[in-house]
C-alpha cells in the first residue's frame, strides 16, 4: 500500500512539473511573439529629390519619437512613383492590398493617389499645400473621413519682399511650375496675387513634364528679370537643368526650398522639409495610437526662414546687403 501511495505521489508530482513546463513554454512563446510583433505602414513618395527625401527622413524620426521604430516595432512598406502618375495609382493600390495599417503620402499627388485607393485605411498627408483644394479633406480643423496630415504653405508675401530686397530693379517675374500639380497651381495663384499687389508683372510658365523645362526656361529668361518657382516636384527633380539654362542669361532664380538654393538658386524663404517630415511622423504615431484622422486637425507650417547663396549672387554680379546676410538663417558660400 505504501509503495502504491509513493508511486501515486511521484506520478502527480511529475504531472504537475510537465504542466508547469508547458505553461511556461507557452508564456515565453507568447511574450516572444508580442515583443517581435510589428506595426506595418505604407509610405508613397511621389518622386526622388532632396526635399522629399528630407521629408521621408523626418517621417521616420517623427515616428521614432512617437514610439515606433524600424529597429523595434515598425515595418515600413516604402514605394517611390518617380513622378509617374500611372505608378502613383498602381503603387497606391499595392500599399492598400499589402496589409498596411496606415498610409503616408509624401507630396500632393501621392496623397491623392492613396485617397483614391482607400476610404478605410488612415492616410497621413506629408507636405500638401492646400488639402481642401486638393479634395483630400473637407476642413482643416475638422478633416472628416480617413485623412489628416501636415500642410506646407509657402509664405509668398515674404518671398516677394525678398525678391524686392535682392533685385530691386526687377520689374517682371517669371513663375516656373508644373501644370500637373495642384499643389503648385495654388502656390502660383497666391504668389501672383502678392507680386502683382507689390507692382510686379508676373508671367506664368507651366510645364507638363521635366522634358519641357529647358525650352521653357529659355523663353522665360528672355522675358523675365527673375524667376520664381514654388514647392514643385517636377521642377525640383530637374532643377539642375533650370539653373544651367538660366545661368546663360544670368537670371536669378528664387526658390521655395533650401536644397534648391544650394543647387543654384539665389535665395528662398524656405520651410524646413525635415521638420515637416518629423511633424508628419508624429501625427502618424498619434493615429496608430488610436486617434481618429477625421477628428485630428491638419497641422499648418507657414513660417519660413531666409536662405541665401552668396556664391551664386557673386557669379550673377549681385551684391547681397549686410542686412540680408544678417537676416538669413543660412548663407551658402
Amino acid at each position: 500500500m505504501l509503495k502504491n501511495k509513493n508511486l501515486l505521489a511521484t506520478i502527480v508530482a511529475l504531472t504537475v512539473m510537465v504542466v508547469a513546463a508547458l505553461f511556461m513554454t507557452q508564456k515565453e512563446q507568447s511574450n516572444s511573439s508580442t515583443s517581435t510583433e510589428k506595426v506595418k505602414i505604407g509610405v508613397l513618395q511621389f518622386v526622388t529629390h532632396d526635399s522629399l527625401d528630407e521629408i521621408y527622413k523626418g517621417i521616420k524620426d517623427g515616428l521614432k519619437e512617437g514610439g515606433y521604430s524600424t529597429t523595434d516595432n515598425l515595418d515600413i512598406d516604402f514605394m517611390n512613383a518617380e513622378a509617374d502618375q500611372s505608378q502613383v495609382q498602381t503603387m497606391s493600390k499595392k500599399l492598400v492590398d499589402n496589409g498596411n495599417e496606415l498610409l503616408i503620402g509624401i507630396a500632393t499627388p501621392a496623397a491623392q493617389g492613396l485617397a483614391n485607393a482607400t476610404t478605410e485605411l488612415p492616410i497621413i498627408m506629408g507636405a500638401v499645400t492646400d488639402p481642401v483644394g486638393a479634395n483630400l479633406v473637407k476642413d482643416l480643423k475638422n478633416p472628416g473621413g480617413n485623412i489628416t496630415g501636415v500642410s506646407d504653405q509657402t509664405p509668398v508675401a515674404d518671398a516677394v519682399s525678398l525678391i524686392k530686397e535682392i533685385t530691386p530693379e526687377a520689374k517682371t517675374i517669371g513663375v516656373l511650375y508644373s501644370s500637373n500639380e495642384d499643389n503648385s497651381k495654388i502656390q502660383v495663384a497666391e504668389f501672383k496675387a502678392a507680386a502683382e499687389e507689390a507692382g510686379y508683372t508676373v508671367l506664368e510658365y507651366a510645364v507638363a513634364s521635366s522634358n519641357e523645362l529647358a525650352a521653357t526656361v529659355e523663353v522665360a529668361t528672355s522675358k523675365a528679370d527673375v524667376l520664381f518657382t514654388p514647392v514643385d516636384n517636377t521642377v525640383a527633380s530637374a532643377f539642375s537643368t533650370v539653373v544651367s539654362v538660366a545661368n546663360k542669361t544670368k537670371t536669378p532664380i528664387f526658390t521655395s526650398v533650401e536644397d534648391m538654393v544650394e543647387g543654384g538658386g539665389i535665395a528662398s524663404v524656405t520651410l524646413s522639409q525635415y521638420d515637416l517630415g518629423v511633424a508628419t511622423g508624429k501625427m502618424a504615431a498619434k493615429i496608430l495610437d488610436g486617434a481618429n484622422p477625421g477628428d485630428t486637425p491638419v497641422q499648418i507650417f507657414n513660417e519660413g526662414t531666409v536662405v541665401v547663396n552668396q556664391k551664386v549672387a557673386k557669379e550673377l554680379g549681385i551684391s547681397l546687403s549686410e542686412e540680408i546676410i544678417n537676416k538669413a538663417s543660412k548663407v551658402i558660400e
